[in-house]
């Protein structure tokens, strides 16, 4: 019989153990999904189903977890919010109401998540999210815990590679989406260009949704901006305007702090898209990846036909970090396993880890994992720097 992927040779204490556990009740916990499914942000939502099915596969693989004399296996159920804030809130009543889902693992959007965070945190429900928002933060929300770096954590090392690399520049035009994302995340953007020196020209918006950018392009253009900062666009808005911007002669520093997917934006983009800076991609096949995160890409580009970026491979460490904490707090329960949660160390994709952020939002909610920089060339994302936060590194030293 093939050895499963995950597995690893047993010695006298593990075999003990899977014996023990073999013995135990065996249940089943389900652990919730909500992302877009469909339309432009589609491959972030597709990517995070598939990272988290990988995640509970592992963990079922090694016997699942065990608490309180139970062993369970993690089960994942996803739904598509379609980066709406009306169906982030029918999955949250689904999830929770019919399914009774107490662990939400993933959920991509600001908007979606605070309308799901309205119920999840009156029912005591855990909910991971990608959201960008700093508003989904803070002692108000015990329950809410961030999986992946925000602006918060992202744009000031981003922005200032993106300066020392080009120390030229003085201008910089933003176009963010027109919803609760772009719309918290563009007054820190501007703010901190302009502790930077850089004049923020203009901010543009557009809805989700959008096909037709061609007014937006022209506009921009006739700004000659130095830098062009998409903001929070997902990959496929962002390589539609690269290539009206194109055609229309700009030629800048492209900025992409939401730029996940290297393979998304180029098949849109073109070469157009070539040498654009992007936050929230990673090179998960180069040198710096981890053995599991090189072994999740490419099931990724099998799987999915485009590889894992910062998003989707969060909710991989999300299940990661459930499982640490269920683990220590030895209960199933949400409300024993939040009080454990910000204090557990865990291994994520990216190596050890856990939770910090109070300083920033009051709360220690946000998962502490390296800020990456990358660029496309050649068509491909190439990783130029990384630097882990602070806290990140005292965990480290401990």
């Amino acid at each position: 019989m093939q050895m499963a992927k995950w597995m690893r040779p047993l010695g006298a204490a593990a075999l003990t153990l899977m014996f023990a556990q073999a013995g135990a009740a065996q249940e089943t916990l389900k652990l919730g999904i909500s992302a877009p499914m469909s339309g432009a942000a589609a491959t972030w939502g597709l990517g995070m189903e598939w990272a988290a099915e990988q995640a509970a596969e592992r963990v079922n693989e090694e016997g699942g977890v065990t608490a309180g004399g139970k062993t369970y296996m993690f089960e994942i159920v996803a739904f598509d919010n379609k980066y709406s804030a009306t169906e982030g809130a029918r999955n949250a009543q689904t999830m929770l109401n019919r399914d009774g889902i107490n662990f939400i693992a993933g959920s991509i959007g600001t908007a979606p998540v605070r309308a799901m965070q309205a119920l999840t945190e009156r029912k005591g429900v855990i909910l991971f999210n990608t959201a960008w928002g700093k508003s989904v933060k803070g002692p108000k929300y015990p329950n809410t815990f961030t999986q992946m770096n925000t602006p918060f954590e992202i744009l000031s090392p981003f922005y200032n590679f993106i300066k020392e690399e080009h120390p030229d520049v003085k201008t910089v035009a933003l176009i963010s989406p027109n919803d609760a994302t772009g719309q918290e995340l563009e007054p820190v953007a501007v703010e901190t260009w302009k502790g930077l020196g850089v004049e923020a020209l203009a901010s543009d918006w557009y809805e989700r949704g959008t096909t037709e950018f061609q007014p937006i392009a022209t506009k921009i253009a006739s700004l000659n901006p130095d830098i062009v900062d998409f903001s929070a666009a997902p990959p496929t808005d962002a390589g539609s305007i690269l290539k009206e911007l194109e055609v229309l002669g700009w030629d800048g520093v492209m900025v992409m702090s939401a730029g996940t997917s290297v393979d998304s934006l180029t098949s849109v983009a073109g070469d157009a898209a070539e040498g654009a800076y992007l936050g929230a991609s990673a090179d998960f096949s180069g040198e710096t990846a981890t053995e599991v995160q090189k072994e999740l890409n490419a099931g990724a580009r099998e799987a999915l036909g485009e590889p894992l970026n910062g998003i989707t491979i969060s909710a991989y460490d999300a299940i990661m970090a459930l499982r640490a904490a269920i683990q220590k707090a030895d209960s199933v329960d949400p409300a024993k396993v939040k009080d454990v949660l910000s204090s557990v160390r865990f291994e994520s994709s990216y190596g050890p880890s856990g939770f910090g952020g109070e300083a920033t939002y009051d709360y220690p909610q946000q998962m502490l994992i390296p800020v990456i920089v990358t660029q496309v060339q050649n068509g491909k994302a190439v990783e130029l720097t990384r630097s882990n936060p602070a806290e990140l590194d005292a965990l480290l030293n401990e």
